[in-house]
């Protein structure tokens, strides 16, 4: 495998993302074109039915696939492919986007993530679907499950729990777009309703509606569009066995993140993670879910999370800020645009943009997306020339 063969060869010179929440007012064409032409003045694209050669969309609830976006942005008589991986949809469909501009064969692509997930009264699969591991079970009551093991091995509580979530609220009133703009407590976390223990309310994201979209361009194009570009340093996808039914799952490891972040962290020439990347967005749909992924990640060893956690590592005033806008648990989780929504923090940090919630001299950012029980799980690197 060349690693090196897509590093810093695409440049991302747009992006946009319509505001995440229950959007009842708008259909999901609506969102598509909020993202998309967002991005498009971003990157001063204003003949778009002329300047962009393919598309590459993700959506796990799709209503009519690829049409829903050629449709709504009328971007006809060119590729327009639709992707889904789970969770991992957004981050996947960013992938198909830059492999198809770094191989050559386009110059300018959109890459657009949606969903609606409101409007279907979807709150989120049975995670579980053979006898394997027992009953079926909601995605809370599954991860509830990794969280008692790994109380019980590392000491770890609910308090390390709610502190996530604190953060994470307080970040997420930073962020105009963001779903949820309220403050909370570690006793408010602590006191929540019971959903699954150890997870209360505030331990949960939310899904929402929403969209969110970028333009890619081969680097050598990019100062045609912007000064401030930024390119695109690694992304890599990687599946493991279900959990649920892998023999070797030990209940405090997601593999997934484990796969994907050793070949991201390859891609990119990184050796170090905690000390070359300047800020993450990882996937929160879970507090529990955040704090394996500091570790999965390579961010702290294993086990260690809690004193991290404690310290304010990864506070948006520490050492490695994590989920600045807030991330799933407050900016919202409409499943197929949560990884592009990632990559659009990102970029937004790493130009300086990001206003109330701007991390200092950030130039390299991670975001990690993952997908099913997990199964599946994204991780991409973008970084300042």
């Amino acid at each position: 495998m060349n690693h090196a063969a897509i590093r810093d060869k695409v440049a991302i010179v747009g992006m946009g993302c319509c505001k995440f929440g229950e959007n009842w007012d708008q259909a999901p064409a609506d969102m598509i074109v909020d993202a998309a032409y967002e991005a498009y003045a971003d990157a001063g694209i204003d003949e778009p039915q002329r300047q962009i050669e393919a598309v590459f969309c993700g959506a796990q609830y799709p209503s009519r696939g690829t049409a829903e976006v050629a449709d709504a942005l009328k971007l006809y008589d060119r590729p327009v492919s639709m992707v889904v991986n789970y969770c991992a949809t957004g981050t996947d469909a960013f992938r198909y986007g830059v492999f198809a501009v770094a191989c050559g064969m386009y110059d300018t692509v959109l890459v657009v993530g949606f969903d609606k997930p409101k409007d279907r009264g979807v709150s989120g699969p049975s995670v579980a679907v053979t006898g394997v591991r027992g009953l079926p079970a909601t995605p809370a009551g599954w991860f509830s499950h990794v969280a008692a093991r790994y109380f019980e091995t590392f000491g770890a509580g609910r308090e390390d729990l709610a502190r996530i979530a604190v953060k994470n609220h307080h970040n997420g009133t930073l962020a105009p777009k963001s779903m949820l703009k309220r403050e909370i407590t570690v006793e408010e976390a602590l006191g929540a309703r019971m959903i699954s223990w150890p997870f209360g309310l505030y331990d949960c994201a939310a899904q929402s509606d929403g969209a969110a979209a970028a333009i890619l361009t081969r680097r050598e194009l990019a100062k045609g569009h912007r000064d401030d570009f930024v390119l695109v340093r690694a992304v890599a996808i990687a599946l493991a066995p279900d959990p649920k039914e892998d023999p070797d799952f030990d209940f405090l490891r997601w593999k997934p993140t484990e796969y994907a972040a050793r070949q991201a962290y390859a891609q990119a020439g990184i050796a170090d993670p905690r000390k070359e990347i300047d800020v993450a967005q990882v996937h929160d749909c879970f507090t529990l879910t955040e704090l394996l992924a500091y570790e999965d990640l390579g961010f702290c060893e294993k086990g260690a999370a809690k004193e991290h956690i404690r310290s304010g590592t990864f506070a948006l005033d520490g050492e490695l800020p994590v989920n600045t806008d807030g991330g799933l648990k407050t900016f919202g989780h409409p499943t197929g645009a949560t990884g592009v929504r990632m990559i659009y923090e990102n970029y937004k940090q790493l130009q300086g943009k990001a206003e109330r919630r701007q991390v200092k001299d950030a130039t390299v950012a991670l975001s990690h997306n993952i997908g099913g029980a997990p199964q599946a799980c994204g991780v991409c690197i973008v970084a300042l020339p």
